[in-house]
């Protein structure tokens, strides 16, 4: 079988490639580049980031393992999709007092799905489509679910909800069943990695609002009964359940609680106003069962840290869905993804719209 591999250059996508040729599957590797016009920005410091200025030793690194391996590499240019998909989005959650993620959408529109494209156009022949993601796809006898890694800790699955049952079908995770040690003796047997190898990273390694290209604006942080408390320089400097950088003094530490975008406002308070029970999502994606009927036990994760809590989802006639958490969740944030798990298969998955 021909497999097409996206390769970041992280030991993750090196064995995958190794794993796959070991297989028997013919391998293709190709490496997107992403980094637009944004010369004035500067690459940080030992950046293993996928987005980032300067990718050159990266992919001369996947050239020469591709080479040591015997299969062919190739490079493409997504620079304007990914802006047009990704940043833009990007930018306007942010602005609008949301805080997006950006692996989220990049998945499901550029990796799984520009590159696919781009890589058919350009000529490439391939029969299904692999990544270094730590996750499992499974077929349920109807339909295609994203599954969890065998590796809980390297679970990378709940980046994965958004992908369609027209992707899924198509993609291969070898190392959906592998633990991260196992795919460390695998490399290190076979002479494809070093101990110090870095392992690529999610997006940014800089500071996010770099990347918003706004000025900033002078607002108001107040408690929610409506005391000014101080001042800050813009919303998109700050995420809900944020407590370090607020420059304010006060009996005990205060949290962002609510990003106003109308008003230019920071909602600050203690912990225990932190606490929701009720998180609800939209623009949802819907996987093992293809539909929510009536009320659901789930496991839920509102952010991709932290282990799955349990929650009894449902799905409204507007298309959302809501999960109820019993024991509550801290700071629910609008912009991030409520992602349902039943059986360790992903369930649904939505953009958190609010909480209570």
């Amino acid at each position: 079988m021909r497999v097409l591999l996206g390769m970041s250059g992280g030991i993750d996508s090196s064995a995958a490639a190794y794993i796959l040729k070991n297989q028997g599957h013919e391998v293709i590797g190709v490496t997107m580049t992403i980094w637009s016009n944004r010369a004035h920005l500067q690459r940080p410091v030992d950046s293993v980031s996928c987005f980032a200025p300067d990718k050159s030793e990266d992919i001369e690194r996947i050239k020469e393992l591709c080479a040591r391996l015997g299969i062919e590499h190739h490079t493409l240019e997504l620079s304007d999709r990914f802006e047009e998909e990704v940043l833009s989005n990007f930018k306007d959650e942010y602005l609008d007092g949301k805080t997006p993620n950006p692996c989220v959408w990049c998945n499901q529109r550029i990796k799984f799905g520009a590159m696919v494209e781009y890589a058919k156009k350009s000529g490439l022949v391939f029969d299904k489509f692999a990544t270094g993601h730590y996750a499992r796809i499974v077929h349920t006898g109807k339909r295609w679910a994203v599954g969890k890694a065998k590796d809980e800790k390297k679970d990378q699955s709940y980046f994965l909800y958004r992908l369609s049952q027209e992707q899924l079908k198509t993609i291969l995770f070898p190392l959906g069943e592998l633990a991260k040690d196992e795919v460390r003796v695998i490399l290190k047997e076979h002479g494809h990695v070093s101990d110090d190898q870095e392992e690529s990273q999610d997006f940014y390694d800089g500071p996010y609002t770099d990347l918003l290209e706004v000025e900033d604006k002078e607002g108001a942080i107040i408690t929610r009964d409506g005391r000014i408390l101080g001042t800050h320089k813009g919303i998109w400097h700050y995420t809900i359940g944020q407590r370090r950088g607020l420059g304010i003094a006060a009996e005990r530490p205060l949290y962002v609680l609510e990003l106003r975008a109308s008003t230019n406002e920071v909602v600050v308070g203690f912990v225990d106003e932190t606490v929701q029970h009720q998180v609800e999502a939209t623009d949802v994606v819907f996987g093992s069962l293809g539909v929510i009927e009536g009320e659901v036990e789930v496991e839920a994760k509102i952010r991709s840290v932290g282990r799955p809590k349990k929650a009894i989802a449902h799905r409204k006639e507007n298309g959302s869905i809501v999960a109820f958490f019993p024991e509550g969740v801290n700071a629910a944030t609008p912009g991030q993804s409520l992602v349902l798990y039943k059986d360790d298969l992903i369930l649904a998955g939505g953009i958190i719209t609010h909480a209570r």
